[in-house]
């Protein structure tokens, strides 16, 4: 597709400032979407958001794996008076004075699986007692393995892992949705400024032709060729331009500061930017953008975390508060003597088992409603996914048309603007001989800035469609792959 903006002769002799190439190190918008996906700062938001959410989920990861920890007690110190009872029974109140020491070193492992913990620990501890008695003694447990295991109650590590999975997978695409919103908005910015360029470079034009004209029709009203009323409406006419160029100015300066802070690029640097008519084509496939749209989208990714929700509490109305049990053992050795090296000789065994029992005998039927309200809850989590889901598939179909009207629109756009741009040089060529009247010159002149501005925010139209589509599907229909981070 070519753009021909023909203002043929006209705009060579009647411009001072006409429409030309930029220079060579001009941003493109390629590129000014890639300095805002660099260092843009929603891009280095997201980024970090994305850094942060990568990070919890190692961190979970790490937590599942063998924990090592070190722990103690070095020292405990008491020193007061206590009752001591004699050997006839009464007491004797006695300064006493305790010292103790405890380090240990534990293994533990959480079982997925079944929702248990297993631990193997080594302890050593030593107890000094002065006073009315002397006593120095020295414990160890040179290995003890442990085991907690809840029975008939929710696997929480399991429910855990899934809703983990979940997010990071949801931190995944919203990072990937953020990066496509920067795009869309350094888009905008950039086609705000393209907007608010042609408009100053067209009543910069206007401006000059209607100087032009001006200058014309004086001579034609003092040679009588023309009414008094033609010449004040062409005087008119050139204030009406020259302040259109200063109403340009502004709105240009102000889109350049917000096209800056698109890209973060400080406020003084020099920007330009250069325009080309060539748009990728986009072949219309609805089915792939909404069975996209199904596949990549964070809202559906976080439909899928609702779903686990809403089914982990089910679980935990159901088991939480019924029958359960705690079952606990541990197995190793340990010995006692005078000395660190006394206590681990002559070791014996130590075993412990215990089979802690919940058995709820009345609960006025609050066990029941919680199952009842928990399900309730999940199947209203179904209904709102499902509407969601139907949002999803209607938001991606529609648009893929919109990407496919806005191409139509832009070739019709085009066309307009090159013929309205030829009608205007005609019809001021014709003026200047004195074939049409001043009025119907204004109408071309107006017919061509309304082609313009057309043009233009079509152009603006496409490329804001195209990467709204990227935005909901996540996906490159030009390239034909997934987006990736």
């Amino acid at each position: 597709m070519l753009r021909l903006l023909s203002l043929g002769a006209l705009a060579a002799a009647l411009t001072a400032a006409p429409r030309t190439a930029r220079a060579q190190d001009s941003l493109t918008l390629q590129q000014a979407i890639a300095l805002a996906e660099r260092q843009g700062l929603q891009a280095q938001a997201a980024r970090s958001a994305l850094e942060a959410a990568m990070a919890r989920d190692r961190a979970y990861g790490a937590r599942l794996l063998p924990q090592i920890s070190l722990g103690g007690t070095v020292p405990n110190y008491s020193r007061a008076i206590v009752p001591v009872v004699q050997p006839d029974g009464s007491q004797l109140f006695t300064p006493l004075q305790q010292t103790s020491s405890q380090l240990g070193l534990t293994v533990s492992q959480k079982l997925p699986f079944t929702g248990g913990n297993l631990s193997v620990s080594s302890t050593l501890q030593r107890f000094q007692m002065s006073g009315a008695q002397q006593v120095r003694t020295w414990s160890s447990a040179p290995m003890t393995v442990s085991l907690t295991q809840p029975i008939l109650r929710p696997n929480t590590i399991k429910w855990d892992s899934r809703e983990q999975d979940i997010r990071a997978e949801i931190a995944r695409r919203q990072y990937l949705e953020a990066r496509e919103q920067v795009a869309q908005q350094a888009a905008n910015a950039f086609f705000d400024l393209y907007s608010a360029r042609s408009s100053l470079d067209n009543a910069t034009r206007n401006a000059a032709v209607n100087d032009t004209l001006y200058t014309l029709n004086k001579g034609r009203f003092q040679v009588g060729k023309i009414g008094e009323n033609d010449l004040l409406q062409s005087e008119l006419a050139l204030l009406r331009a020259r302040t259109a160029v200063d109403g340009a100015k502004l709105d240009y300066d102000r889109a350049l500061a917000g096209f800056r802070l698109a890209i973060n690029v400080p406020t003084g640097a020099d920007v330009h930017i250069a325009v080309t008519p060539d748009v990728p084509a986009v072949p219309l496939d609805t089915a792939r953008a909404v069975a996209e749209a199904l596949h990549n989208s964070s809202i559906v990714a976080t439909l899928d975390l609702q779903d686990v929700q809403a089914r982990r509490a089910v679980t935990q109305a159901r088991l939480s508060t019924g029958i359960g049990a705690t079952l606990q053992a541990s197995f190793g050795f340990n010995a006692s003597g005078s000395g660190p090296n006394a206590a681990y000789q002559n070791l014996l065994q130590a075993q412990q088992l215990s089979l802690g029992l919940q058995v709820p005998l009345v609960q006025w039927g609050a066990h029941s409603a919680d199952v009842q309200a928990a399900k309730a809850d999940a199947q209203q989590a179904a209904a709102t996914a499902q509407a969601t889901r139907e949002q999803t598939v209607q938001n991606a179909r529609f648009a893929a048309l919109q990407l496919a009207q806005a191409a139509r629109n832009l070739t019709v756009s085009a066309k307009a603007d090159t013929v309205a741009a030829k009608r205007f040089t005609v019809a001021y060529e014709r003026y200047v001989i004195g074939k049409i009247t001043i009025d119907n010159l204004y109408i071309a002149q107006n017919d061509k800035d309304q082609a313009l501005l057309q043009y233009v925010q079509a152009l603006r139209g496409y490329w804001s469609a195209y990467y709204q589509l990227r935005l909901l599907t996540l996906y490159d229909f030009v390239n034909g792959r997934r987006l990736v981070p």
